[in-house]
C-alpha cells in the first residue's frame, strides 16, 4: 500500500481481509463498472481522482473519491432482492455516518444512459463542494 497503514483515514479502520477482497474484486470487474470507470479514472472527471473497488471500514465501494468522500455503486440485479436492499440501506447509513456520500446507479442506467449517469454524479459533485 505505499507506506499508508490501514488506519490512514480513507480506509476508516479496514482491515488486511478488507484489503484483500478489495484486489481480487478489481480483477472481476463487470461491464458497466468498466464503462464508468472508462470516465472516472485518470482525474478526468471534473479533475477528481477517483479508486476503484475502494475499501471502507468493513465494505468495499465500487468507486470512492477521497477529497469530496463520495462513494459511487454500481448495482446489478442481485441488488433488487429485499435481503440485499436492506443490506444496501444499511451500509449506506454506516457509510453516511462516516460522512460518506453514497449514490447508487443500476448497470442498465450506465449502460443505456451514461450521459445522464454522468450528469447526475456532475449535480452531486457540485452540491457536495457547496457544503
Amino acid at each position: 500500500m505505499k507506506g499508508l497503514s490501514y488506519e490512514y483515514p480513507m480506509y476508516f479502520g479496514a482491515t488486511p481481509d478488507v484489503f484483500k477482497k478489495a484486489k481480487e474484486l478489481r480483477k472481476f470487474e463487470t461491464e458497466a463498472e468498466k464503462i464508468l470507470w472508462s470516465r472516472l479514472s485518470k482525474n478526468q472527471f471534473l479533475g477528481l481522482h477517483f479508486r476503484r473497488q475502494h475499501p471502507i471500514n468493513r465494505f468495499i465501494a465500487d468507486f470512492y473519491c477521497a477529497r469530496l468522500k463520495l462513494v459511487i455503486e454500481v448495482d446489478g440485479s442481485i441488488h433488487d432482492i429485499p435481503e440485499n436492499e436492506e443490506y444496501d440501506i444499511g451500509r449506506s447509513e454506516i457509510l453516511n455516518e462516516l460522512g460518506i456520500t453514497v449514490i447508487r446507479f443500476t448497470n442498465d442506467q450506465i449502460m443505456k444512459n451514461l450521459t445522464d449517469v454522468i450528469t447526475e454524479i456532475e449535480s452531486i459533485v457540485n452540491e457536495i463542494k457547496k457544503q
